[in-house]
C-alpha cells in the first residue's frame, strides 16, 4: 500500500500581522493532488492541525474541507492525532460524523477509535487504547496503526497507566508499544507507529525546536525518546513537531519528521517543504520518497548595507515574506522606511543594526546585534544587569514565557 505523511499543518498561524490562510489554502490543494496523483491508499496528518486551542474559523473550515477532499468519499481513510499546538478534545469533538467521511481522529494517547464500516470498504478491524487496525478499500492487507498523540509526560503516564511510576518515559511507552506490537503487529499487514513527540536517536545532538513554536522540552514537557524505543515489528515511524523535514534514523525502521509545509518563521528562510509518500508491504521495510511541496511564500533574510541597496534587492524578490536588516550610520526616517515598503508589500520587519547608536554618546562604535535570537540577546542583558550568567532554571523559565501558550 501507499501512505502519504505529513503534519504541522499549523492552520490559522500568522507571521506578526500577515495572515497565512491563502498560502495554506495553496499548500493544502498541492498536498490533495499530491495524493490523487500518487493514488495513496491512506493519509497520515501527525498532529499540529491547528496552530491554537482555538483557532479562527476560516482556518477551522480549511481543515475540513481538506480533510474531506482527501478521503475521496471515504475510499481513501485520513488519520490525524493531536499535536502540542492542538486541543485534544476539540480534535476528537466531531469524531462520530467524521467516521462517516473516513476521517479518523486521535486526541489522546489512550483515545480508543469505535469499530466501524462503510460503504466504500473502509473498516475498523480491531480497535484498542492506542491502536487501530484498519481495512482499506481495495486490499486485504491490514493497516495496523500505533497511535501516540501529544501529552507531557505527566499525563502520558497517567494515560498509560503509570501515574506513580518513577520509570523514565520512554521506558513506559517502549513497553506500551512493544506490548501493543507484540499482539497486534505481525508480518501479515503495514505496521505504522505515529506520533508527536520529541524523537531523536540516542547519542545525535538534539535539533532545535521551530522559534516560536510551543516547545515539547520544557519544564512540565516531554521526556526526548529514542528511536531504540521503537518495537521492531514497526516498518515506519512518522512523527510530528519538528518544522524542519528529516530522516531521523532508519533502524529499526524509516523514522521520518515530515515538517511543516510552510515556513512558520525566518529560521525557516530558504528551507525546502515537503510530504512523504511511503511504500509498504507486510514484512519489508518501507521504501519512502520525499516530495518537494511549492506552494507558499519564501521566507527570505536581507542583511543591506545602507538604503538603496536595500530598495533593489526588495524589488528583484517580490513574492516572499521578508525580514530586513538595515545597516546604518543613524536611526532610519520615517521617509526611509516609507520608501521601503512602497516598495515591497511583504515587509514583515525592519531591524535597524545602527553602527554607532551606542557611542552617539560616548564617542566609541557599538552595535547590538539584534538578528540574534532572544535567548541569547537575554543571556547578554543579564550578564550586563546582573554581572553573572543566567542559571539553568532561570532560562528554562524564559524560553517558556517566549514560547509556551498556556494551555487551556
Amino acid at each position: 500500500m501507499k501512505l502519504l505523511h505529513t503534519s504541522d499543518w499549523h492552520l490559522g498561524k500568522r507571521l506578526e500581522d500577515f495572515s497565512r490562510i491563502e498560502e495554506q489554502q495553496a499548500v493544502l490543494q498541492e498536498i490533495c493532488e499530491i495524493a490523487e496523483r500518487e493514488q495513496v491508499d491512506a493519509i497520515i496528518v501527525a498532529g499540529d492541525l491547528f496552530d491554537t486551542f482555538n483557532p479562527p474559523t476560516e482556518a477551522v473550515d480549511l481543515f475540513y474541507r481538506t480533510l474531506k477532499r482527501l478521503t475521496n468519499n471515504g475510499r481513501r481513510p485520513v488519520i490525524a492525532i493531536a499535536g502540542n499546538h492542538d486541543s485534544p478534545d476539540r480534535i476528537e469533538a466531531p469524531d462520530p460524523l467524521a467516521r462517516e467521511c473516513g476521517i479518523i481522529f486521535a486526541g489522546y494517547p489512550n483515545s480508543l477509535v469505535p469499530e466501524f464500516e462503510l460503504e466504500s470498504g473502509l473498516k475498523v478491524l480491531q480497535s484498542s487504547e492506542g491502536f487501530l487496525e484498519l481495512k482499506l478499500p481495495g486490499t486485504d492487507t491490514p493497516l495496523r496503526l500505533l497511535l501516540t498523540p501529544y501529552a507531557n509526560e505527566f499525563r502520558l503516564k497517567t494515560y498509560l497507566g503509570h501515574e506513580n511510576s518513577e520509570d523514565e518515559l520512554r521506558t513506559i511507552l517502549q513497553e506500551k508499544w512493544q506490548e501493543l506490537g507484540t499482539k497486534y503487529c505481525d508480518d501479515k499487514g503495514v505496521n505504522l507507529l505515529v506520533t508527536h513527540l520529541f524523537v531523536v536517536r540516542k547519542g545525535d545532538a538534539l535539533p532545535e525546536e521551530p522559534i516560536d513554536e510551543k516547545p515539547i522540552l520544557h519544564v512540565g514537557g516531554a521526556q526526548v525518546i529514542y528511536t531504540e524505543n521503537i518495537p521492531k515489528q514497526i516498518q515506519y515511524t512518522a512523527i510530528g513537531h519538528l518544522h524542519r523535514m528529516h530522516r531521523v534514523d532508519s533502524v529499526p525502521c524509516p523514522v521520518y519528521y515530515s515538517g511543516s509545509p510552510l515556513s512558520y518563521s525566518f529560521a525557516e528562510a530558504n528551507q525546502k517543504k515537503f510530504v512523504m509518500i511511503v511504500d509498504a508491504e507486510p514484512g519489508k521495510i518501507a521504501k519512502v520518497q520525499e516530495i518537494v511541496l511549492s506552494k507558499g511564500k519564501k521566507l527570505l533574510r536581507k542583511r543591506a548595507e545602507g538604503i538603496e541597496e536595500a530598495l533593489q534587492w526588495l524589488a528583484e524578490n517580490q513574492d516572499s515574506l521578508v525580514e530586513l536588516t538595515m545597516v546604518t550610520n543613524t536611526y532610519l526616517t520615517a521617509q526611509e522606511r516609507k520608501q521601503l515598503n512602497g516598495v515591497h508589500n511583504g515587509i514583515v520587519t525592519i531591524i535597524p543594526e545602527v553602527k554607532n547608536a551606542l557611542g552617539l554618546a560616548s564617542g566609541t562604535k557599538k552595535c547590538i546585534d539584534l538578528t540574534r535570537n532572544m535567548e541569547e540577546l537575554f543571556i547578554d542583558y543579564f550578564r550586563h544587569a546582573k554581572g553573572q550568567e543566567p542559571n539553568a532554571e532561570l532560562m528554562s523559565l524564559f524560553t517558556e514565557l517566549l514560547a509556551v501558550e498556556e494551555d487551556d
